[in-house]
């Protein structure tokens, strides 16, 4: 309940939107790998939420937009992060809302 008010605070973010496909990949591993060695419990994934707006003949719409919020999740089920991660949900108003998640990751064994 804390987490989807907003009460409990992220312990670390990191911010992947700008980056492409190929650069957030293996940061958002990096940082989910370091996150869980450190010990940390809740921490905040920053996507972005893509462009709304629906001008079809802009350049930018000739490449998909809004990748990273819908590769982020995936990736977060990907087995070799899957078996860190407790529950992943998206975040509160005030830590992102729909261009963010946080990801609960699971306890040090």
């Amino acid at each position: 309940q804390q987490l989807t008010r907003g009460k409990l605070a992220p312990e670390a973010r990191i911010d992947l939107h700008g980056m492409t496909l190929a650069e957030a990949h293996p940061e958002l591993i990096r940082f989910i790998l370091n996150a869980q060695s450190a010990g940390l419990r809740l921490v905040l994934v920053i996507t972005g939420k893509g462009n709304p707006k629906n001008d079809e003949n802009a350049s930018w719409m000739l490449s998909a937009h809004g990748v990273l919020k819908q590769m982020v999740p995936r990736w977060l089920n990907e087995p070799e992060l899957a078996a860190l991660i407790a529950s992943v949900q998206p975040a509160h108003a005030k830590h992102g809302g729909g261009g963010a998640l946080y990801v609960y990751l699971r306890k040090n064994r």
